[in-house]
């Protein structure tokens, strides 16, 4: 029996490979987007990072050129989507595609994944992702429709708001 061989992007010919200080010496860029997720630490919100990270790798798969996880303080959540590897290297702005202090709290995984494809490619299905998406904007818009009453949203009560190692 044969031994598998690994895949070509492993290990590239020797003539194409850089040389040990060059392979330090530049970075890659990708035409692709890079998306950063912002959490706090003191929160204990790396492993819910790490989560929406694994489910827009999953769905979105080469169509994103890099996730990165950015440990931060203060009660921060925000998702950020960044046009190329190379934009977000040159500190370019990026859009923020979810804060859980403007967006209150945090984001379903639909509607993340909603946002990212709206930047990404509009066109693109989500399949049952947009099902869910439009079956829940018809029951809202049928909600305020019957109801005479304004609705508010509720006020977040001061419990989980903010950790208190973040005040």
């Amino acid at each position: 029996m044969t031994e598998p061989t690994a895949p070509v992007e492993a290990n590239p010919p020797a003539s194409t490979q850089p040389a040990a200080s060059e392979s330090h010496a530049h970075s890659y860029s990708y035409s692709h987007p890079r998306i950063t997720i912002q959490y706090c630490t003191q929160c204990k919100w790396m492993l819910r990072a790490a989560y929406f990270a694994q489910e827009l790798l999953s769905t979105f798969n080469t169509d994103i050129g890099e996730i990165a996880l950015v440990p931060r303080t203060g009660g921060v959540f925000t998702v950020t989507i960044f046009p190329t590897t190379s934009t977000a290297a040159e500190g370019g702005d990026g859009t923020i595609l979810w804060d859980r202090k403007t967006d209150g709290g945090f984001p379903e995984v639909k509607e993340l994944k909603s946002r990212v494809r709206n930047v990404i490619d509009p066109t693109r299905n989500l399949g049952h992702t947009d099902r869910a998406l439009k079956k829940g904007a018809e029951t809202a818009e049928a909600a305020t429709a019957t109801t005479s009453t304004p609705t508010s949203t509720p006020a977040v009560s001061g419990k989980g708001a903010e950790c208190e190692d973040c005040k």
